[in-house]
């Protein structure tokens, strides 16, 4: 009697394996058996837009289903995220989003209630964008090194010019003054475009943006490149120094990553994970990138998983001892 129970609690456990194994060969056999919709959380056109649109362009011609782009912008990126746990978790609806989004906007917004680490399954990240301190052509300082000097011997007198309160930018400068002590005057705009044009000006001394619009400008003779705060030299800008061979750690840089919904099959994921990999290592997809001044940068999920931690420890570090609050 206890042989025949034991056998069947053995065949209905080899039951079920086979059935879990051939449930997880079919969705990802068959995977995509239909359209994809990739969400992203910023408007047509925008450096966001165009990269989706290049991977997903990829994805489609790789996977032979079409991976269609649906912009949700607005709100740091939570009409865009909320909008991603609400589907199924079934590999059909995915988005790509500034690591701002999971990392900056949950400490800025009350209504940012979503974790990107718990609501969400991360397939990978994409690509990086350096950012770059540069200073008006005038300016005496031709280093970051000897800018921060001056910034310590005239306290509050450099001002360092960012966007909103809160981005990317404005976040990268009090990191620079914490990690450096340096003491600029930090200068807060509405937008790149008048930050850009205020330093050209004069009005402001220094500025830190993203590569992209930043180089034109450089090449030009109208701004001054002091240092570049990624961990590598920038392609073709080799040139320019490394903040971080004067200021240890300074290492910021906006970056991609593409989630799904909480427990979208982990074979899925993997599977586009390794086709984002291979997208990135295309020499045509790598030089429409660089044109944003956006360089490849892939993962595996646990890598990218970890990035958005560390992101999120040191970004929201920095807006409490600033004293940010959300709104």
């Amino acid at each position: 009697m206890r042989k025949t129970a034991r056998f069947f609690v053995l065949f209905a456990w080899l039951l079920g394996s086979a059935v879990h194994v051939q449930a997880q060969t079919a969705t990802t056999g068959s995977y995509p058996s239909k359209p994809v919709r990739v969400y992203v959380p910023a408007g047509a056109g925008s450096s966001l837009d165009i990269i989706t649109r290049i991977v997903s362009d990829r994805l489609a011609k790789n996977l032979g289903q079409p991976f269609i782009v649906e912009n949700k912008p607005g709100a740091g990126g939570i009409i865009n995220m909320n909008a991603l746990r609400r589907m199924p978790a079934d590999g059909y609806t995915l988005t790509l989003i500034q690591g701002s989004v999971a990392a900056i906007t949950p400490f800025l917004y009350k209504e940012a209630t979503f974790d990107s680490e718990k609501d969400f399954e991360v397939i990978g990240t994409i690509a990086t964008t350096p950012m770059l301190f540069a200073a008006n052509a005038s300016f005496p300082a031709k280093t970051l090194g000897e800018a921060i000097a001056m910034s310590k011997a005239k306290p509050d007198t450099i001002p360092l010019g960012n966007t909103a309160k809160g981005s990317l930018t404005h976040l990268a400068n009090e990191i620079l003054n914490a990690k450096s002590g340096a003491q600029f005057q930090i200068i807060t705009f509405p937008t790149s475009s008048v930050v850009l044009q205020s330093t050209i000006g004069g009005d402001i001394s220094i500025l830190v943006d993203g590569v992209a619009p930043l180089i034109p400008l450089i090449k030009a003779g109208r701004l001054k490149a002091l240092a570049v705060a990624s961990e590598t030299p920038v392609p073709g800008f080799e040139s320019i120094p490394l903040a971080k061979d004067t200021v240890p750690g300074l290492n910021i840089s906006g970056w991609f990553v593409m989630l799904a919904p909480k427990g979208t099959p982990e074979a899925i994921t993997k599977r586009l994970n390794q086709e984002i990999a291979e997208i990135m290592r295309s020499p045509e997809v790598i030089a429409r990138l660089q044109e944003l001044g956006t360089y490849p940068k892939v993962g595996t999920p646990d890598s990218a998983l970890q990035l958005i931690r560390s992101e999120k420890a040191l970004y929201g570090g920095v807006i409490k001892s600033i004293g940010l609050q959300p709104q």
